[in-house]
């Protein structure tokens, strides 16, 4: 073996795979298995003579490499077999001696390219060339050494892990890959380590699982590290390979951090004049998380506060936008301190013993003055009465108006002309106080709607309208009536006090506490043997036959007359006349036919009496 004593750990390699195969030989000589022991008979039978043959890889001396021996036990040394080789590599890779049965490995192999070559050896006559022995396969074995570094195959890796998480927690797995043959020595054998930020994290060191090695991970201090994994072979005996690669390891958010307003107090102004639902102003608080971890809302936290004003989230921004809720009077309140909140909207239990995950801040407002238009005491309008009967001149009543600004201007009062076309009402500019122009007649009409505005005497844009109502009130000077000029008939049969008709009286005036009316017979000696009258008291009356046995051939009309009064004050009167006509009746009191003969029951008859007479007489 003078061409295979080279120095370095080749050489210590190349020997320790020579022991390897000698004892493995004897080891199959000594017994084995029934298949090794068949196969060792065959070789005999057949005549050849030879082990699996080993060659080392990654040679790199200047002659061939001797790889192995093939012999045949008809060989007895006299130059007469000529000895050849077929198969993969058969003379490129490896050339054989075809006296001796040498064979040479002429170029350097690699395992991690091709582990083994399958060749097949013949045993020939060297004169006639005709095979002294079956041809028989055989296998050339490249012999691995640890010339493969680990590689991370996978990477980059990027891995991710929450913050305050524990010591311990996995993270992620990275696995380094050795070309080298696993099942021999510990060239494949891989272990793994972290060079940078070890003091953070930890890889276990066969599963390449990394952990987190503290637990304070704060995202909002540091949201990422880079590190460095090493994996080396020979099980991280000394003269291993290794390879490295880098860990991006992010930190995830947690909802850790409340929010946080940067000032204590801000500042803003607002007019008077501004509308419901007008913002006032803007404020954010800040949180050190991220995504929903920071999604807060705000709330008014004061009662005056949230009385006035009203406070909503722009989803977009996460600002807290104040707005009037109610209109703001700088008359009355020149500044407002609100007390404004914000919330986490996801608050995370695991962390309720950092804090309460809410803060807050005042937002002064401070409301400017403008000037305004006159307010009317009250602020629906006034209502007002005056008689009916009053005179010119008289007061109906006094609207009232004031300048709502802190200068309290003069104010000066009109009658929108459009509302009294006819003039009736007439005010005093200064004072406010409503009089009569022209004579009232409530019964043409009894209410006067009017308006009246207020300006400022100095800023005759500041104007204000009012409405003003006015009753006109009642005074009795309109006589009651008979509601129709009434007719009745009876038979002539008719019997003591039946009822032969009801009236009614209607009166244009109004009084206040109701109607009252009263019913007589005008004085008349020859009325009262004919009928009476009977006042019901609901404001009507009956009347009713005094006796019996009316003949239309003698009489056939009536005329009653009737006084009806009112109750004041003051009592006022009227007479009505009621036409009775006396008319035939059959058996069960229909009306058959009626006379024409009147006679009056009145001394004066009135013009609608007469012409009912003159009708019955046409008849």
């Amino acid at each position: 073996l003078p061409s295979l004593l080279f120095s370095g750990c080749l050489f210590d390699l190349f020997l320790l795979f020579f022991l390897c195969f000698f004892f493995l030989s004897m080891s199959g000589r000594d017994g084995g298995s029934e298949e090794d022991q068949l196969m060792s008979h065959e070789r005999v039978k057949r005549g050849w003579v030879w082990n699996q043959f080993f060659v080392v890889e990654e040679y790199t001396g200047t002659e061939p490499l001797y790889v192995g021996k093939i012999h045949t036990d008809s060989d007895e040394g006299e130059g007469t077999i000529k000895y050849t080789i077929s198969g993969e590599g058969a003379g490129t890779i490896f050339i054989i001696d075809e006296l001796t049965g040498d064979i040479h490995a002429t170029e350097r192999l690699d395992r991690e390219e091709k582990a083994f070559y399958t060749l097949r050896a013949q045993a020939l006559d060297r004169l006639s060339s005709d095979p002294l022995e079956p041809e028989s396969e055989f296998v050339i074995k490249v012999q691995d050494i640890n010339d493969s570094e680990p590689k991370f195959l996978e990477g980059p890796y990027i891995g991710s892990v929450a913050e305050l998480s524990p010591i311990g927690a996995s993270v992620m797995k990275v696995i380094a890959s050795d070309a080298d043959d696993p099942t021999y020595g510990s060239s494949a054998r891989v272990v793994y380590s972290v060079l940078e930020e070890e003091k953070i994290f930890t890889v276990e060191r066969h599963t390449g699982i990394i952990l987190t090695a503290v637990a304070g991970l704060d995202r909002e201090t540091q949201d990422r590290y880079e590190l460095v994994v090493k994996a080396t072979d020979m099980a991280g005996q000394l003269g291993g390979l290794s390879g490295s690669t880098t860990v991006t390891i992010v930190i995830t958010d947690v909802n850790d951090n409340p929010p946080r307003f940067p000032q204590k107090m801000y500042q803003f102004t607002v007019s008077e004049g501004a509308t419901v639902g007008t913002s006032v102003g803007r404020v954010i608080a800040t949180d050190a998380d991220m995504g929903e971890n920071t999604d807060m809302g705000y709330l008014i936290s004061d009662q005056e506060g949230g009385e006035l004003f009203k406070v909503t989230t722009d989803v977009d921004t996460q600002e807290a936008v104040i707005c009037i809720k109610k209109p703001l009077d700088f008359e009355s309140k020149r500044s407002h301190n609100v007390v404004v909140e914000a919330v986490n909207k996801h608050v995370d239990p695991r962390f309720a013993d950092l804090g309460s995950f809410r803060d807050q801040t005042i937002v002064r407002i401070t409301v400017s003055d403008v000037d305004e238009p006159p307010v009317f005491l009250p602020a629906d309008g006034a209502r007002l009465e005056v008689q009916e009967d009053a005179a010119l001149g008289a007061l109906v009543g006094v609207v009232t108006a004031r300048d709502p600004d802190v200068e309290n201007a003069p104010v000066r009062f009109s009658i929108d002309r459009s509302t009294d076309q006819d003039s009736i009402f007439h005010i005093d500019q200064v004072s406010g106080a409503i009089t009569l122009s022209k004579v009232l007649d409530r019964e043409t009409a009894g209410w006067h709607n009017i308006t009246v505005a207020a300006v400022e005497a100095d800023n005759q844009a500041m104007v204000s309208h009012s409405a003003v109502s006015i009753r006109i009130l009642d005074v009795n000077d309109n006589p009651p009536e008979l509601a129709y000029p009434y007719e009745a008939s009876i038979c002539e049969d008719a019997k003591p006090g039946q009822l032969i008709h009801t009236i009614s009286v209607v009166d244009r005036d109004e009084p206040q506490s109701g109607h009252h009316f009263h019913f007589n017979l005008v004085p008349d000696a020859s009325s009262n043997r004919h009928f009476t009258l009977w006042d019901v008291k609901d404001n009507t009356a009956g009347i009713r036959t005094q006796r019996s046995g009316f003949n239309r051939n003698e009489q056939n009309v009536y005329f009653l007359s009737i006084l009806v009064v009112d109750s004041g004050p003051p009592a006022l009167s009227s007479t009505g006349t009621v036409t009775i006509h006396v008319c035939g009746c059959d058996a069960d009191g229909a009306i058959q036919s009626c006379n024409a003969t009147a006679y009056v029951m009145s001394a004066a008859l009135s013009p609608g009496a007469l012409i009912a007479l003159l009708h019955c007489f046409e008849k």
